[in-house]
């Protein structure tokens, strides 16, 4: 299953401490392929350099970048569906990769459920949960 996940989902599940810390050993248990883009992952960087130093940040990001279920993709077109330009790099490289899911508790994503094409499934956390339990 191939997931995007919006910068908030991510940092939030980091903490050993967080409910959505989950989400994180779901990853490292390899039960679904991390997209990201060259944008995305400056973002990550970004907002984890708030939160954490920089040898924490890097050795997270390498550990991303060096992972087998993550997929690298190039963005060849920019779709700006989203008002906020910041969320389009997300919605630009679920739509690149095939991704089955946006993970996502941001509410502009909502605007997606109704664009009929390009379409985008944008999930929120707890039914991205429900989902991987099933598999």
């Amino acid at each position: 299953m191939k997931v995007v996940l919006d910068t908030n989902i991510l940092i939030s599940a980091l903490s050993d401490r967080s409910k959505a810390h989950w989400v994180i050993q779901a990853f490292a248990a390899g039960e679904y392929t991390l997209i990201i883009s060259h944008d995305i992952l400056l973002e990550y960087e970004e907002v984890l350099l708030r939160k954490y130093n920089f040898q924490v940040v890097n050795t997270f990001l390498r550990t991303i970048n060096d992972s087998e279920n993550v997929e690298m993709v190039e963005v060849y077109f920019q779709w700006k569906l989203l008002q906020d330009p910041d969320d389009n790099k997300f919605v630009d490289a679920a739509i690149a990769s095939g991704a089955d899911y946006l993970v996502s508790e941001d509410r502009d994503f909502k605007l997606l459920q109704k664009i009929d094409f390009p379409k985008v499934a944008v999930l929120r956390l707890d039914d991205f949960e429900k989902i991987l339990n099933q598999t």
